[in-house]
């Protein structure tokens, strides 16, 4: 099989949860451990950092690869789901993994997909694990797909574990409550291995994460406790970041971030505090390198649709943000933005309940409503029927692409666009 005949073979051969939604999803890690017992589980020959959270955990890998690769060292990346081309999921340095090793390895583990019936996140995780102990790499990030516990990415036995945040998402699978879905994220804690919380949230949900590490002796810190991480504005299209540790008479840092969103205060004091716990390790991180790698977390590792600028005048903005905690720190800073009239292009998929979101859209706004390309997309029509009840009134358009060459039409230079809604939404733009 050729590159194009692999990826087909992929995905008409597994079950693809970005497609299919709960038809994917195979809780449980007997099939992930039985594929990597077959490769000689390849995950245990590097040490690895193991990002969980609801949102930021994409960011927060990100920026741990950059600054690692910043300091000297071989990294490797697995991230899900891609935006564009499926070898985003799998990058060393950030660069993608190969389109001949793709075919090499599918065409390898061909009798044990057969055997085994894995998802297709079951065997990209294990394609990931492969190719970073076939490339040698010092230390590999590896986020996690959803949850956590029975996540196939929670295998690993990794140095470090990260949960990032909790907030509603995924519920049919991961628990209606914040306290029950933090379960599940812990389920990535290991025993005697440090985990850090980028967020103290709530006590509810921080008693889940304490109780979880005290169990396991592992040694927990919330990022947002150990550093005082201020957005100062942007200037020159980085975000201008004053970071301190609190109760020390160490004075504090000037970051520049290319990640420009507002939320990713929250992410860094989480990296911050890892890039500490590194250290303490045994790590070789300067301050120097965390500084030029923030910097560039963009061109070091690939990262796209986070807070992503596509225009100006108007100005474009477009985002990942898909549920209701994202998506309330991202409108809020769309909204705040310098403007004349908001639009907004917006899609979701079907199998979510996006009540609260739209509750939190402006009225006096202007709405393009979209689908996304892919079989869970929520119909457009459907969608602005739903808006509706909210005081959200729009056109509909069958992809996101005519929807924002549409408001761009419509929009005067004063005016802003935001687009988002779902990852699959961004996924689909042309500009990106």
């Amino acid at each position: 099989m050729n590159y194009q005949e692999t990826l087909d073979y992929l995905y008409s051969r597994l079950p693809v949860f970005q497609n299919v939604g709960a038809r994917a999803f195979k809780p449980g890690l007997h099939t992930t451990r039985a594929l990597c017992e077959s490769l000689g589980d390849p995950q245990n020959t590097y040490p690895t950092i193991h990002v969980g959270g609801t949102n930021g955990k994409g960011s927060t890998s990100h920026m741990l690869a950059a600054i690692l690769q910043n300091s000297g060292y071989k990294v490797g990346l697995y991230t899900s789901p891609h935006l564009k081309d499926f070898r985003e999921r799998i990058r060393i340095n950030g660069k993608c993994v190969g389109e001949d090793f793709v075919i090499s390895f599918t065409d390898e583990i061909k009798s044990n997909i057969e055997r085994f019936n894995p998802s297709f996140f079951e065997v990209t995780v294990a394609m990931a694990f492969k190719y970073f102990a076939d490339h040698k790499v010092d230390i590999a990030v590896i986020e996690v797909g959803m949850g956590g516990r029975l996540d196939s990415t929670n295998i690993v036995e990794p140095i470090v574990s990260v949960i990032t945040n909790v907030s509603l998402d995924h519920t049919q699978f991961l628990g209606e409550t914040l306290s029950e879905i933090a379960s599940e994220k812990a389920g990535i804690i290991k025993q005697n291995v440090p985990v850090i919380v980028s967020e103290y949230q709530s006590q509810e949900v921080a008693g889940v994460f304490i109780n979880k590490a005290q169990d396991l002796d592992a040694p927990l810190a919330f990022g947002s406790q150990v550093y005082q991480v201020k957005n100062q504005g942007i200037s020159h299209g980085l975000a201008q970041i004053y970071a301190r540790r609190d109760n020390s008479d160490e004075p504090g840092q000037q970051l520049r971030l290319d990640l420009t969103g507002s939320y990713q205060t929250k992410n860094l004091a989480g990296v911050l505090t890892v890039r500490d716990m590194l250290v303490s390790l045994g790590w070789k991180i300067e301050s120097e390198d965390v500084s030029q790698a923030l910097k560039d977390v963009v061109s070091l590792t690939g990262l796209k649709g986070r807070w992503q600028q596509l225009g100006h005048r108007p100005d474009v903005y477009c985002d990942t943000a898909h549920n209701i905690g994202g998506l309330t720190d991202t409108i809020a800073q769309f909204t705040s933005l310098p403007h004349e009239r908001l639009r907004f292009v917006m899609g979701f998929v079907k199998d979510k309940d996006i009540s609260s979101i739209l509750g939190l859209l402006p009225v006096n706004a202007v709405y393009y409503f979209c689908e996304p390309s892919n079989l869970r997309a929520l119909n457009a029509t459907d969608l602005a029927t739903m808006a509706a009840r909210y005081g959200l009134v729009g056109k509909t358009f069958q992809n996101v692409n005519e929807a924002l060459k549409q408001a761009i039409a419509e929009a005067d230079d004063a005016d802003i666009i935001y687009v988002g809604g779902s990852t699959f939404v961004v996924a689909d733009l042309d500009q990106l």
